[in-house]
């Protein structure tokens, strides 16, 4: 796919962003190419660019179109990472089409939205007849940690000279609003014992054996208790899914770990998670003489309260009813950078096109039709005049 080559059709567009390899990877700026190939598309295109730092990661890209310097704003934000492309069965960065379909990693989560975006704010100003501004977000960090979501909401935000009546968030979403989304806890904990030849394991302690009974505590005494649901989202939910421990086989392990995820549901606070596991912690410290057992610091990231953003997320909803789209709001059990910006009172609401049911899949596709009705529904909420969203403010 050349890159230097104008992209004629949103399709193309597409294409050319899938081409770019943005694995999320830990402690890499894979995002940066893209991320300056957006820059340059913009530029031609006539919009202002701003190279937004995210520390320790590659930086945000934001593209602006300013109507007028007093007029309200409208954003939209877009992931530009992916998750990983191992055993995929479609070249994962040179796109193909068939059936209608755009294969390719990143197609349906959510590249496809970034173009969609892009491409209809190209459409709008190039009507020259709105009078809303615009800016898109290009973020980094979206699959792993959220940096760039965090970085714009708290500090980024700060400072522009304006600031948004409410975000996009695109996700493939079906181009159905979603105004709920659960968030997450995750952390590690770690049991520690005494590490010395297998020939006398008397000697030594193993943080395996120790695990196991940290391991059958929690689903025992924690899990069970999660009551927590939500009305959009559904239940709270929690999971052990790695576990790590041992150096060799003929070495009692001195160190075990495993990684936790526990899903909230919106109104649910995160910081309240890990000092009820810390009492089934302590209660086996105390049954086991010696336990070394400690829980590290933990990712969170609450849940999207539908509430938080009510009056943006009325006003979308019925821009979007008068164009066709369905409007009925709908949750979702996983996390999105809304999760970020609502946490600092940003309204915001999730649509895109494509199924979630293709993002993340060894085939990942985009159906074109989806493609097509994404830079309609965006351009649509674009053109909206101003006075629309009066009651935006909650």
């Amino acid at each position: 796919m050349n890159v230097n080559m104008e992209p004629e059709t949103c399709e193309q567009l597409l294409s050319q962003m899938v081409s770019f390899n943005t694995v999320n990877t830990p402690g890499a700026s894979t995002e940066q190419p893209l991320g300056q190939y957006l820059d340059s598309v913009a530029r031609n295109w006539g919009f202002k660019t701003h190279i937004l730092p995210v520390a320790g990661r590659a930086p945000n890209v934001l593209i602006t179109h300013e109507v007028k310097s007093d007029g309200k704003w409208l954003m939209f934000d877009s992931h530009m990472d992916t998750v990983d492309v191992a055993g995929m069965t479609v070249d994962p960065f040179n796109t193909k089409t068939e059936d209608g379909k755009i294969f390719g990693r990143g197609t349906c989560d959510t590249k496809g939205t970034g173009a969609a975006m892009l491409w209809a704010l190209r459409e709008y100003a190039k009507e020259n007849t709105g009078s809303m501004n615009i800016a898109i977000l290009f973020t980094v960090d979206e699959e792993i940690g959220g940096h760039g979501a965090k970085a714009f909401a708290n500090e980024q935000c700060q400072t522009l000279d304006w600031e948004p009546i409410g975000i996009i968030v695109g996700e493939p979403t079906m181009m159905t609003p979603i105004v709920a989304c659960n968030g997450a806890v995750r952390w590690q904990i770690h049991t520690r014992g005494i590490a010395v030849h297998s020939s006398d394991p008397s000697r030594g302690r193993s943080a395996i054996s120790d695990m196991m009974r940290v391991v059958d505590a929690i689903e025992t005494h924690y899990i069970p208790t999660i009551q927590a649901e939500h009305p959009f989202t559904g239940k709270a939910a929690c999971s052990i899914n790695i576990i790590r421990g041992g150096m060799q086989t003929n070495v009692i392990p001195d160190l075990c770990t495993i990684d936790i995820d526990r899903r909230l549901v919106p109104g649910e606070d995160g910081k309240k998670i890990l000092p009820v596991v810390e009492k089934i912690l302590d209660n086996l410290r105390h049954q086991h003489e010696g336990l070394q057992v400690e829980q590290a610091k933990p990712f969170i990231m609450n849940g999207l309260d539908p509430e938080s953003g009510k009056n943006f997320s009325a006003n979308v909803r019925q821009i979007l009813e008068r164009y066709g789209y369905d409007s009925t709001p709908l949750g979702a059990r996983y996390g999105t950078n809304g999760n970020a910006y609502s946490a600092t009172g940003i309204s915001c609401l999730i649509l895109g096109p494509g199924n979630i049911a293709q993002a993340h899949m060894k085939d990942e596709w985009l159906n074109l039709e989806q493609l097509e009705s994404g830079i309609r529904g965006y351009h649509a909420l674009m053109t909206e005049p101003p006075e629309s969203w009066e009651s935006s403010v909650n």
